[in-house]
């Protein structure tokens, strides 16, 4: 689906953007749900049903594929919500402070249906006016409800009895038949990496593949972090027969939630290597995704379909997002992080909500609390924070399990468990006491355990406590995962005023220095390579010393392309400039002085 606005709302959490499609759809605003938090999404249809008139009958756990359906019944009732709110919009009167005004305030400048709406507004009460604010209430497109799956949250499920159930039930193919079945006509984001079963499991659905018209009434989209990534994953989908709609860019550190490092590739360098081959590449694709269709017998595309490339990550100014817009060719960026702050677009409570609007840079960080063993960009002020410290000093560490989507560990238990999760921090602990470790090491383990946090409850807990209903268990410990581009944004802001930052009609940036996204970028790899020195010093091997190199080689690569990328900067003043290139030289000095070991080891 194609709107008028530049960007879309990335996923966030398990909770943080579940609604916002509600809240921001029927302005022509795209945005992404996750879809694993099943019982969470039940929470919020029992709230939304009366919005459409409707009963709500609960989809207990004796219901067969009870977790499929329960996604499945809640994207459908967004999507009610969601048709009636833009019918509605679209019968008010073109009278400041109604919705359908707002729709059109709301779009870039350089829109031409903004420039529509403005001529109609100049006019006289008269005919031309009329028919121009009729043309207009065709013009209105709801943003897409797109739907999100971490492809690495795929547990196995079991019977009572301890039975493993068929792998059609793991949680990332019970979500992708919920969306499947939905009925929706949006987007599936694939995150977090190749999940070959799951990608096996997209084509025994229909929607998926084209029409007699090449239509696509579900599409593919793939976050990924570079371009090697996506060549790979696409060619696998286009020999099952199925098109890759966009290949959505997000930077490895300068994000939300987790994060994924890539080998020491910049998002500058990355995005070049899209502009370069997307047409060879969507070339390359269309032919083996044909080739795969008529062999299925089905339906081909009779013309190359649209391939987007979107880019998302620490974008912070107009000009920085203007620049990939024009300069890469993307199709749109992705602003998740500063949403946070605007009530409109998002669900975060309160307490956390003012607790973001006045935080200090050094509040976001780069933590080890997920279960999954990534890296995760954590909130010192959160409660989920306060709750793990109360506990640790309790001697209580670790969480109880409820929901149990991130069980992985199987050190000590057969049946995987979760590495927040209390049993499995007792289980380590008294492992470690058992090892007559010094007391230095025991403590630096000790505190690789205990910061495991747990997420399932954290990342939703805030969506239930925004409207005021009681989580479950009385866990109201809220974990946020802001990306540290937050740093630069304070307060608490309307729809109309983030929107308005993001085209340049307004600057919320708080007085904190900032550099330029590239840069910032940058000082994380710097940062993120340096540990990795620390972290191999002591067990160098010959293939780790292989990865230092080249992440090395990589960063000092990045900073040669964005010194010669700096004049394409035309929008930037000349300091500006100035200080962007001082901070390269002198990141480039800290790289090339970063000595790799020799390994220990073979």
């Amino acid at each position: 689906m194609s709107t008028q606005h530049t960007f879309h709302i990335p996923v966030m959490g398990l909770g943080f953007t579940m609604e916002s499609p509600i809240k921001v759809a029927r302005f022509g605003i795209s945005s992404v749900i996750s879809i694993i938090e099943d019982e969470l999404m039940e929470r919020l249809r029992e709230l939304y049903s009366p919005w459409v008139n409707e009963t709500f009958v609960p989809i207990t756990e004796q219901v067969e594929d009870w977790r499929a359906k329960r996604i499945q019944s809640y994207l459908n009732l967004v999507n009610r919500i969601v048709t009636q709110q833009v019918e509605k919009l679209r019968n008010l009167p073109f009278v400041m402070g109604t919705e359908i005004v707002k729709y059109f305030e709301l779009l870039p400048d350089d829109s031409s249906v903004k420039a529509l709406y403005q001529n109609m507004m100049s006019l006289e009460e008269g005919e031309a006016k009329a028919q121009l604010q009729e043309k207009l209430r065709g013009e209105i497109k709801p943003g897409a409800i797109d739907v999100n799956i971490m492809a690495k949250v795929d547990r196995n499920n079991y019977t009572k009895d301890g039975e493993m159930l068929p792998k059609e039930f793991s949680d990332a193919l019970s979500s992708l038949r919920g969306f499947a079945q939905s009925d929706l006509e949006s987007s599936v984001v694939f995150s977090a990496g190749y999940n070959p079963r799951l990608y096996a499991y997209i084509d025994t659905f229909s929607d998926f593949f084209p029409d007699e018209k090449g239509y696509l009434k579900k599409k593919i989209v793939l976050k990924v972090s570079d371009y090697r990534s996506a060549l790979t994953q696409g060619k696998i989908l286009a020999k099952k027969g199925l098109w890759v709609s966009e290949f959505r860019i997000e930077s490895g550190l300068n994000c939300g939630g987790h994060a994924f490092a890539t080998d020491g590739l910049l998002l500058g360098p990355i995005m070049e290597e899209f502009k370069a081959n997307r047409e060879a590449l969507a070339a390359e694709l269309w032919t083996m995704c044909n080739q795969a269709l008529t062999t299925k017998g089905v339906p081909t595309f009779e013309t190359q379909p649209v391939l987007r490339v979107t880019v998302q990550g620490g974008i912070g100014t107009a000009h920085e997002n203007a620049f990939l817009l024009d300069y890469y060719q993307a199709d749109a960026t992705g602003w998740g992080s500063p949403f946070l702050l605007v009530p409109e677009a998002t669900s975060v409570d309160e307490n956390t909500l003012q607790a973001l609007a006045t935080a200090k840079p050094d509040d976001y960080y780069l933590s080890h609390a997920s279960p999954l063993g990534i890296p995760f960009n954590n909130f010192r002020k959160s409660t989920a924070q306060h709750q793990l410290a109360a506990r640790i000093a309790k001697n209580r560490p670790g969480s109880p399990c409820y929901k149990k989507f991130l069980v992985a560990n199987t050190e000590f238990t057969e049946i995987p468990i979760c590495a927040a999760s209390r049993q499995y921090q007792h289980l380590k602990i008294n492992q470690l006491k058992e090892q007559n470790l010094s007391p230095e090491v025991y403590e630096a383990q000790l505190a690789e355990v205990t910061e495991k946090d747990c997420l399932c409850e954290g990342l939703g807990a805030s969506a239930l406590l925004s409207e005021g209903l009681k989580p479950a268990h009385n866990l109201n410990a809220v974990t946020i995962c802001p990306g540290p581009n937050l740093a630069y944004f304070s307060g608490v802001f309307t729809l109309q005023q983030m929107v308005d930052h993001i085209y340049g009609r307004l600057n919320l940036l708080n007085s904190v220095k900032r550099s330029n996204l590239f840069v910032n970028e940058l000082r994380m790899y710097v940062k993120y390579f340096d540990d990795e020195l620390k972290k191999s010093a002591d067990n160098l091997t010959t293939k780790k010393v292989r990865y230092l190199q080249l992440f090395q080689n990589n960063l000092l690569q990045g900073v040669a392309y964005y010194k010669e990328l700096l004049p394409s900067l035309k929008n930037e003043a000349e300091r500006y400039l100035e200080e962007r290139k001082e901070e390269l030289n002198q990141f480039e000095n800290t790289i090339r002085n970063k000595t790799v070991p020799v390994p220990v080891s073979a």
